[in-house]
């Protein structure tokens, strides 16, 4: 060792580099507080990627913002969900997911520059040419033009063009990479015509079915049973009867406001509509309707053209006089339209897909053309086009002074609210409604999730009422229909019932508890009657089940008292006719099914849908292959640390 030692030569001397260097790294990492990473990120971080294991030392990690993830939640909402904004459950569970996609891209985005995967501007250029954007931005091959094209970008993704770009090159690195893992999936010749013939195969079948309501009727304990439940369960029913509140209040409505309803003057008006111009701002819009003949994502040529010709048909049919609303009603695939004789109203610039918004805007009115977006062919007729302007104040003045009366009328009363309380406070509330001529009432106790009868809406009385102690200083809340001064004068713990008054209760929870096991049992009787007769319509009669025939279903069939065949009983379509199944419990019900008929497609049929098919499980099977390797990537990122979370939001984050 010492000879060693002694050598001078380079390949010591590095050896000896490393070893310092690397004990340098781990005595500083291990002493400097934060340095790993714990504590590096900001109120504004949702989450921090590091490309490889030194860059944690390095604080060189890919930081992903809380306001970038809440604006593509936000812009996601607004394009795809807007029947959920303004919902705080439904937007957080988006945010939380947006932000896990956003970390999978960077991990992606990560592991493509690894392998060199990359993106240039002229890709980008070429994707917004021939992409889905294609149609709108190239129109007849021609260049809508810049301030077209950004405000493009800014109505439809809400961001400036340098980011969207920039987005665009991200996506297609990952899709590069995704072909790249993905590309090496094959199935084959003899795999298709199985899985084919698998995911094809119908049957029919009779059941003798058990529901949980039939037996949860003929389960009947005793008091003595129920009393020992009642005690054996002591815990579950140790706070049973929730804390309650009695509440002593008197309430005023808006009638019994000082000076009355209040009223707006011609200039609050004018100051209002001057104040508030862009809210009367009408941008440029159009009517239209059309005829969607729908085509599925991938499909293939011939699909692709029988659908073409179709639209065609239809279209030379309108130009011959035939009822466009008639022919809607008969042939179009938008059941949001159809009904209506394809009438779509009036849309905005950017609400519709970019092929669609590009027609309703360029085609003359009462023209009728074929369009084709991601959807299908669409036949679209515009039917009335309005100019951007803005409303007069004629227009718009009951509105207006509606609104201001509303708001006036709100402040006043809060206003009035506040001075009631006040009042209260120094004079308790049986002299302050006395003073006004209000009535003073007490509830009943009430719990948290109760309601108190006199009040359209009791929620908000009731949660600052259990947020306060008894003897707390009057405090105001809204009730529906006006306002209620208020304080809490009793409190009743929440505490074990007597068995006698939550024997009901009782009752229906040793039925839940027994019923599955006797569904098992009464399930497991039926199918050993039926296997020992060999005869199920006997069995069921025998047992007290109820003895039904399904329809001749597939895989994604649904049958009553059943559910999804593929899910709740696959094991139904490896049966030969004549077979009687074993129990098949599907939580609500007990069944037992004999096979009457199973019909497999044929070879003819078979050789018909072999491309399609094949083309259909070969994506499939690439999506599985690069999910595979994208739980894999993650996994391990996740093992190396290499992508920190603030704990907060790790805790809200959805588990996938």
């Amino acid at each position: 060792m010492i000879r060693f030692l002694q050598r001078d030569n380079r390949v010591t001397k590095a050896f000896f580099v490393i070893i310092i260097a690397a004990a340098s790294v781990g005595m500083v990492i291990y002493l400097i507080p934060g340095l790993t990473g714990a504590g590096a990120s900001t109120a504004d971080t949702f989450a921090t990627i590091y490309p490889h294991w030194y860059s944690r030392v390095l604080s060189s990690g890919v930081t992903i913002s809380q306001q970038a993830v809440s604006q593509r939640a936000s812009r996601q909402i607004q394009q795809r969900y807007p029947q959920y904004a303004g919902n705080p459950q439904i937007e957080h569970m988006i945010e939380q997911q947006v932000g896990q996609q956003l970390v999978q891209q960077q991990v992606l985005l990560i592991e493509a520059e690894k392998l060199g995967i990359q993106a240039t501007d002229d890709d980008v250029a070429q994707f917004l040419h021939q992409g889905q954007f294609g149609e709108y931005l190239f129109p007849n091959g021609q260049y809508i033009g810049s301030d077209r094209y950004s405000d493009f970008v800014a109505r439809q993704f809400n961001m400036p063009v340098p980011a969207f770009e920039q987005e665009v090159k991200r996506d297609i690195v990952v899709r590069r990479l995704e072909a790249l893992i993905a590309g090496g999936a094959t199935v084959g010749d003899a795999e298709v015509r199985d899985d084919y013939r698998k995911q094809n195969v119908k049957i029919k079948f009779d059941y003798a079915v058990i529901t949980s309501d039939d037996l949860r009727k003929a389960i009947n304990p005793s008091d003595s049973e129920l009393a020992g439940f009642f005690q054996k369960n002591a815990a579950r029913y140790a706070t049973a009867v929730p804390e309650q509140r009695k509440i002593t209040y008197f309430a005023v409505s808006p009638n019994e406001l000082p000076g009355g309803v209040p009223q707006v003057s011609q200039q609050e008006i004018q100051q209002y509509f001057a104040q508030h111009q862009a809210d009367y701002a009408l941008p440029e819009q159009a009517r239209s309707r059309h005829i969607l003949i729908k085509v599925a994502a991938g499909a293939d040529a011939k699909t692709d053209a029988a659908a073409k010709a179709k639209a065609e048909g239809l279209l030379k049919q309108i130009q011959g006089g035939a009822n466009f609303a008639e022919l809607a009603k008969q042939n179009s695939d938008d059941p949001g339209s159809k009904e209506k004789g394809g009438e779509l109203g009036f849309a905005r610039r950017g609400m519709m897909v970019p092929e669609f918004d590009n027609a309703i805007f360029t085609q003359k009115i009462g023209e009728t053309k074929i369009v084709k977006s991601q959807f299908g062919y669409h036949i679209v007729q515009v039917e009335e086009r309005q100019t951007a302007h803005s409303q007069p104040l004629s227009e718009v003045l009951p509105t207006i002074q509606a609104t201001l009366i509303r708001q006036k009328q709100a402040a006043a009363e809060d206003n009035f609210a506040r001075t009631l309380t006040s009042e209260a406070i120094k004079s308790g509330l049986e002299k302050t409604a006395a003073a006004h001529h209000l009535e003073v009432a007490t509830t009943t106790l009430v719990g948290e999730r109760g309601v108190i009868s006199a009040f359209a809406d009791s929620s908000q009385i009731l949660g600052k009422a259990f947020e306060s102690k008894q003897g707390d200083p009057p405090q105001y809340a809204t009730t529906g229909e006006g306002y209620a001064i208020f304080q809490v004068t009793g409190i009743a713990p929440a505490h074990t019932p007597a068995f006698a008054d939550w024997k009901s209760h009782v009752a229906d929870d040793y039925r839940e508890q027994v019923l599955p096991t006797m569904l098992s049992i009464k399930t497991q009787e039926l199918a050993n009657k039926a296997k020992a007769l060999g005869d199920l319509a006997k069995a069921a009669k025998e047992t007290g089940a109820t003895f039904k025939t399904s329809e001749l279903v597939g895989e994604s069939g649904q049958v009553p008292d059943v559910g999804q065949i593929g899910q709740v009983a696959p094991q139904l379509f490896n049966f030969s006719v004549g077979d009687i199944s074993g129990p098949i419990n599907t939580g609500r019900t007990g069944l037992v099914a004999k096979l009457t008929d199973k019909q497999e497609p044929n070879a003819d049929e078979i050789a018909k849908n072999f491309d399609t098919f094949r083309d259909e499980l070969l994506e499939q099977r690439r999506g599985d292959t690069f999910n595979i390797f994208l739980n894999s990537l993650m996994e391990d990122f996740k093992k190396h640390n290499r992508i920190q979370i603030p704990k907060a939001k790790a805790e809200e984050a959805p588990t996938t």
